[in-house]
């Protein structure tokens, strides 16, 4: 009522029980049974009564189900939640939000609960605060949860709209409200691997390849045990981006096979050659080597590899083998072909697949063109060479 606002003012009326600002119920050792969750008789509310919480049952159940089942209800050995955060003004949202991002009030959205199991063990849970903001039109007029900070990590880009989230510096908090600020924060939260699988497969949030790349190379770092594996993915298929069934994609792990998975049309998992074990490993899928063995049945002459190259690439093999015609298994031409393992070769028969191969091979692919040029002409060694102190 702002005329009894205006006419007696903050503390007459906090004096006779009006609340002036959020207040904190603090309780420890609160057994997490939504049915016994109710508001304690009285005519004032106790500080640490959590049955004053507005909607504090269906939190109950929702941590409930993210917590193993248990033949009695686990505890929670403290809760800190604001109250009566359904009574804030729609217009008011933006300050309530910088009060609730400073303490006292900070810790209760930002701090999980800790919940201790019959067992002994012990879990956490999402606080009450976080939970009801993320559920709430409380940021730009939309709930946070789901949405990414504008201006935030790029490879999240297409797959979370963006909120204008300027003010709130603390990612702690934007994390707490359910706002994604960056792949690695999502991935660690818990159930962040699954939210972002979920979301590469609706084919109606738009993504790259350059971003599936990166996003993949994440996800490659995850312990398989913590990802359920998904039935559909976002791949590359003819060079864009689809969400098609998991079982035929294959990881693209080899450089010199890719004109034969896209001429079939695959559906190819795109990251860092480092991580492609990892990642199908993860998916259970398998790599584009081990679906096109290709052997060659071409023949050709060897060349040792020039000095100038070597000098360049250390570890690249010292010779390869020079085809007119390189073709293997079925007839099928390719540029160049590098066979791994204890006898490894390179086959070529151009300039550019012969320093592609000798880069993959050195582990330095992205020298590939100059090793190029160096094999166009040896004269540009040393010129090559004074390019390479600003690498």
């Amino acid at each position: 009522d702002a005329d009894l606002a205006e006419r007696w003012g903050e503390e007459p009326l906090s004096a006779v029980g009006v609340l002036a600002g959020f207040t904190l119920v603090r309780a420890t050792d609160v057994v997490l049974d939504p049915d016994e969750l109710e508001p304690r008789e009285g005519d004032f509310a106790e500080p640490d009564d959590v049955g004053v919480l507005d909607a504090v049952d269906v939190w109950c159940e929702d941590a409930l189900d993210r917590l193993p089942e248990t033949p009695v209800p686990p505890v929670a050995t403290e809760i800190v939640a604001v109250r009566d955060l359904d009574l804030v003004d729609d217009d008011a949202w933006p300050r309530a939000l910088a009060m609730l991002a400073r303490p006292p009030l900070r810790d209760a959205l930002t701090q999980r609960v800790r919940v201790l199991l019959p067992d002994g063990t012990t879990e956490s849970v999402r606080s009450y605060t976080a939970w009801w903001l993320r559920g709430h039109p409380v940021l730009d007029g939309r709930r946070p949860a789901g949405l990414r900070a504008a201006g935030g990590d790029p490879l999240l880009a297409g797959l979370y709209e963006a909120v204008d989230a300027a003010g709130f510096e603390d990612e702690q908090v934007l994390r707490a409200l359910g706002v994604r600020t960056s792949l690695p924060a999502l991935l660690d939260e818990p159930g962040g691997a699954a939210e972002l699988l979920a979301r590469l497969a609706d084919p109606d949030r738009p993504v790259t390849p350059a971003q599936l790349h990166a996003i993949y190379g994440r996800l490659a770092d995850l312990d398989p045990e913590q990802v359920t594996l998904p039935d559909e993915l976002r791949a590359v298929v003819d060079g864009e981006p689809r969400v098609v069934d998991a079982d035929g994609v294959l990881v693209a792990d080899a450089p010199d096979l890719m004109p034969l998975a896209e001429a079939d049309g695959r559906a190819l998992l795109p990251v860092r050659p480092a991580r492609a074990a990892e990642l199908a490993e993860l998916f259970q899928v398998r790599r584009l080597s081990e679906a096109y063995p290709a052997p060659v049945t071409s023949q050709g002459e060897p060349h040792e590899v020039p000095a100038a190259v070597r000098e360049l690439l250390p570890d690249a093999p010292l010779a390869y083998v020079e085809h007119e015609e390189l073709l293997i298994e079925g007839g099928i031409e390719l540029d160049w072909r590098y066979v791994s393992g204890p006898d490894a070769t390179l086959h070529a028969s151009t300039v550019e697949g012969v320093a592609a191969g000798l880069s993959w091979a050195a582990g330095h692919w992205s020298r590939r063109f100059e090793v190029a040029a160096l094999l166009e002409d040896l004269t540009r060694t040393e010129e090559l060479a004074r390019a390479r102190w600003f690498d």
